[in-house]
């Protein structure tokens, strides 16, 4: 019997083992690789809750994308990772990830200009696939943190499901939420006014990894303020935000 080709091979491989094995005979060995290693840690991630954690012991990864635009539906990509750990209220510079993504398509001059990443840098950068395996690994079972974290995560997600066929089971807390209930009558939540209100110095704006730093040492500021009200777990965090 001939072997199917194509549409009609995914479907009998659809058929035999699921949707999983189906994609993963047709990317290859190290891809599937990839895409099981992706789907473990977002399996793993669902299986625990954090929300009794107190938040002087939180593990978080604070974590910022760079992007060819704002909609990943009408093909814009992520150009790069970045992000930094943080326990309680104690930033690990050291324990960071930064990457480039080759994104198949031109970057727009404008985002050239916004973020500092020609065409040129990303043509020798890993794929997608790659960066977004070892995003994962990096980040594990802890909680994400993000400003203004619409974006990060509908970015995120599209990769997830596009590589892996999955959308991301981990908590995303995004600052901008927390300064609105800290700071409710505020005319500005863009985080570089966030920043100059709590005396942060601004580095460079619009680098994954220097944006990171900067949304943890906001995070910092605001985490301070939170145990200064005796709001102890992350639990109780939610509780408050859900009220604002």
């Amino acid at each position: 019997m001939k072997e199917p080709k194509g549409v009609g091979r995914m479907w009998n491989l659809y058929k035999m083992g699921g949707f999983t094995p189906a994609i993963a005979s047709m990317l290859g060995s190290q891809n599937a690789q990839q895409m099981a290693f992706i789907r473990s840690v977002n399996r793993e991630q669902r299986k625990q809750s954090i929300l009794n954690t107190p938040l002087r012991e939180l593990e978080v990864v604070i974590f910022d994308l760079e992007t060819t635009g704002f909609y990943p539906s009408n093909g814009d990509e992520i150009i790069s990772f970045g992000a930094v750990v943080m326990r309680g209220v104690e930033i690990y510079e050291q324990e960071s990830f930064y990457s480039l993504v080759n994104p198949r398509r031109r970057i727009p001059r404008s985002i050239v200009e916004l973020t500092g990443i020609s065409n040129e840098m990303v043509q020798d950068a890993p794929d997608l696939m790659q960066v977004l395996h070892d995003f994962m690994e990096f980040i594990g079972k802890r909680l994400l943190i993000a400003h203004a974290s619409g974006h990060d995560k509908q970015f995120l997600n599209a990769a997830l499901w596009r590589t892996s066929k999955i959308n991301l089971n981990h908590r995303v807390l995004d600052t901008m939420l927390v300064a609105k209930w800290l700071d409710p009558r505020r005319a500005s939540y863009a985080l570089d006014d966030l920043l100059e209100e709590a005396g942060i110095p601004i580095t460079e704006r619009h680098h994954a990894l220097q944006d990171s730093i900067m949304t943890a040492q906001l995070w910092q500021h605001y985490l301070r303020r939170i145990l200064e009200r005796n709001i102890t777990t992350l639990g109780d965090l939610y509780a408050y935000l859900s009220k604002h």
